[in-house]
């Protein structure tokens, strides 16, 4: 099997087919027929479907500010299920100088009792607001009296300074969608791009120069009936990035001078370079000099001298887990505060690097759950997170700080995400990222067989590497949290949960436990599965329809198994589970089930190793088919009998 690489970008061109005029903006009356829905026609199981959706974009000339109108009506068949659209958040944004408006907010229940409609508005009253970020505060509100058969409606208006950024809009979610429109007016002096991705064209589009709220307009509008919901599959680590959606973003404006802001990667590198909170900042050398730990500049070996920097930044200075490519309180506090975000760690990691005679830029790049980069388009806004870099012959080197477990070229799972801009003085690069350092799992089992059919023993679950840092983050965001998952997602009773970061690096968990339910007794015959609670109950590659998207499982991985258990005294296995390995021809994927008796001893170990981090969906089918060998051989059970 040959290993094929997908590389998929944005483009800002498309074509559309199949177009027909349409009357856009135009929410149809509310009808009482849609009360009486009991299931979609779409997908007889959503919990919800969308009526219709409405979202629109207009740049009032005469105050120069951005219309963000939004109409929903929803269906809701299960509510218990659709609990996304039972409470509804609008996020605002503002930087230093201005700040967006929510206005013209509307929303209603409508129920059907005794043959008739009750519409009930929800109360302004009954909103809230969540300050998420400095930037960023929500305002939510909850729909009242929902229940199974409820239609809920709600419409607003955020008036927004900033014109930059349309935001992206997702045609397929979840939920689906009898019509969803999109459309964007703005007057011919404003010029935008519009970034349409995915499969789905639409049904009705205009794309045309109009004479528009008294001025000449270009508007944009695309309509689409009866879009499914979207069908997730499992080991794909952002769906978004295949969901048919639509963005915009500012090109150019001419008020008599015509100023473009869409440009290539090198005018984006001056721009930063120049920007306060970022290329001027790396500029104060003074910080990185007076702050240089001490003995560091005496190590003669480049990357030696680059690593025990790195290490001082990671160890000294902690991450208040916001992220962005520019400062916000900027070097100076973080020196002060030991604490910042994302641009400040990795900035300041630069300047002592530089400031160490090592050659370090940084590199810009789109979180995991951020999306892609669109490199067609390029556009600092697709961007939310810099990392530091180092060259040391003709090899780039990555660091982040911001991970306490993290080591060069060992970056935590968010951070791999195809592709990072490298910004030095003399040009900029495209780099793309591949994760090549594998992580592993080790599960560990030392037991007991007794004869009253109880097992008990200990138990060790540890990960290294990039898995390490995953489930440490896991952790710290909420270690009963972390800790409870054993006992639910095992059915062994669980005690003296410890979970640590070792030494080197690796994170682990050790516990005790005890069971009556791993031995069935069949006359004279104690019957067990010698995997213990560790056996692979079904094939995590079960999906029946054609793959669609890349399999994506962020680092090459090694996954072990080891079960030792010790055999209840003048009993003998009447016969040994069977042994079992299988490799892809390629060495790509292999699993191999090994079980050995030593002494009064069963010894059962299993290994599956997958070479990439990433692969094509062809690929599939050969996951699946060892998936399913290492299920069937994990339910091998064995039987104990008593010696004569």
């Amino acid at each position: 099997m040959k290993k094929i690489i997908l590389v998929t970008i944005c483009s800002t061109s498309f074509m559309f087919v199949n177009a027909q005029k349409k009357e856009f903006l135009n929410p149809p009356k509310f009808s009482e027929a849609d009360l009486s829905k009991t299931k979609s026609l779409l997908d007889e199981n959503a919990p919800a479907e969308i009526l219709y959706k409405s979202v629109h974009f207009m740049v009032d000339t005469g105050t120069g500010t951005l219309h963000k109108k939004h109409f929903y009506r929803v269906k809701i068949y299960n509510k218990d299920k659709a609990e996304d659209w039972l409470n509804v958040e609008v996020p605002i944004y503002k930087n230093s100088h201005d700040t967006e408006t929510l206005t013209k907010f509307k929303a209603f229940t409508y129920n059907l009792e005794n043959g008739t409609v009750m519409p009930l508005k929800v109360e302004k009253s009954s909103q809230y607001k969540s300050k998420e970020s400095k930037y960023v505060t929500v305002s939510k509100f909850a729909f009242p009296n929902v229940k199974d058969g409820s239609v809920i409606e709600y419409q607003y208006d955020v008036i927004s300074p900033f014109l930059f950024i349309i935001p992206e809009i997702l045609i397929e979610s979840d939920t689906p969608s009898l019509y969803t429109e999109y459309v964007l007016d703005a007057p011919l002096n404003i010029a935008y791009n519009i970034n349409y991705t995915g499969d789905l064209m639409p049904k009705y589009k205009e794309v045309e120069e109009r004479n528009m709220y008294s001025s000449q307009y270009k508007t944009y509008r695309f309509a689409y009936e009866n879009v499914k919901g979207f069908k997730t599959e499992k080991f794909v680590r952002n769906d978004r990035n295949h969901r048919t959606k639509i963005s915009a973003e500012l090109n150019s404006t001419n008020f008599g001078i015509l100023k473009l802001y869409s440009s290539s990667w090198e005018q984006i590198n001056k721009r930063l370079q120049e920007n306060e909170d970022f290329g001027e900042e790396l500029k104060r050398s003074k910080l990185a000099r007076e702050n240089m730990p001490s003995g560091v500049l005496e190590i003669k070996n480049e990357q030696e001298r680059a690593n025990a920097i790195f290490a001082y930044v990671q160890k000294t200075f902690t991450w208040n887990k916001d992220r962005g490519i520019y400062t916000e309180n900027g070097i100076k506090k973080l020196l002060e505060t030991k604490i910042g975000n994302a641009a400040e760690i990795n900035l300041f990691l630069i300047m002592l690097l530089r400031e160490a005679g090592i050659k370090a830029d940084p590199l810009l790049i789109s979180t995991v759950d951020n999306g892609l980069i669109n490199l067609v388009s390029p556009n600092v806004s697709n961007m939310n997170f810099v990392l530091a870099t180092i060259k040391i012959g003709e090899r780039l080197h990555i660091y982040d700080a911001t991970s306490k477990q993290s080591s060069m070229d060992e970056l935590p799972l968010r951070d791999w995400n195809q592709y990072g801009i490298l910004l030095n003085k003399d040009k900029t690069l495209q780099i793309q990222l591949t994760n090549t350092k594998p992580g592993s799992t080790f599960l560990t089992v030392d037991a007991k067989m007794n004869e009253d059919g109880s097992v008990s023993g200990t138990y060790s679950d540890k990960d290294t590497g990039t898995f390490a840092m995953y489930v440490k983050d896991s952790y710290d965001e909420n270690p009963e949290k972390y800790k409870k998952q054993y006992k639910e997602n095992f059915s062994v009773d669980f005690t003296d949960i410890n979970s640590k970061v070792l030494e080197n690096g690796e994170f682990e968990s050790t516990m005790k436990f005890s069971s009556m339910n791993m031995i069935d007794r069949i006359g004279k015959k104690m019957i067990i599965n010698p995997m213990l609670f560790l056996s692979k109950n079904s094939n995590e590659f079960d999906q029946t329809e054609v793959r669609k998207h890349p399999i994506d499982f962020g680092a090459p991985s090694t996954k072990v198994k080891k079960i030792t258990f010790e055999i209840p005294e003048g009993y003998v296995i009447e016969e040994m589970p069977q042994n079992k390995r299988i490799v892809t021809e390629d060495k790509e994927i292999e699993y191999s089930y090994m079980a050995e008796q030593k002494n009064n001893k069963l010894e059962v170990i299993t290994t599956t190793k997958i070479g990439s981090a990433d692969y094509p969906k062809e690929y599939y089918p050969a996951f699946k088919q060892i998936w399913g060998v290492a299920s069937k051989f994990e339910n091998q059970v064995i039987s104990l009998i008593k010696k004569q």
